[in-house]
């Protein structure tokens, strides 16, 4: 493959039972996004259910120049996930390299 790099990105669905408002979400979001960069090395953001008491969506990136080091990371994270909300967590994972990316399209260099 190529050694231009290597990409992954994972759409993370919570639910959040213990939750009764906003606030009480908010505290348990921002811990868990906190703990996957500093922990995990993703970059994090909350991209849907902002206004749901018990749901959140978050979508982390991961990048490395090793496909099998990037698998490793990305299964890291969704073990880390499903240990801290082990009845609250949906995870779709998306790899690409760089090189499909160009090819498809993506992106320009």
């Amino acid at each position: 493959m190529s050694a231009k790099g290597f990409v992954a990105l994972l759409v993370i669905d919570l639910h959040f039972p213990e939750a009764h408002s906003l606030k009480g979400k908010r505290r348990e979001l921002s811990s868990i996004k906190a703990q996957l960069h500093t922990r995990l090395g993703a970059a994090v953001a909350e991209v849907d259910h902002h206004d749901l008491w018990q749901r959140a969506r978050l979508t982390a990136a991961l990048t490395s120049g090793s496909l099998s080091r990037l698998t490793a990371a990305a299964d890291g994270v969704e073990r880390w996930l499903q240990a801290r909300c082990p009845d609250g967590v949906g995870i779709q994972r998306v790899i690409a390299s760089v090189e499909d990316l160009e090819h498809d399209g993506l992106l320009r260099l």
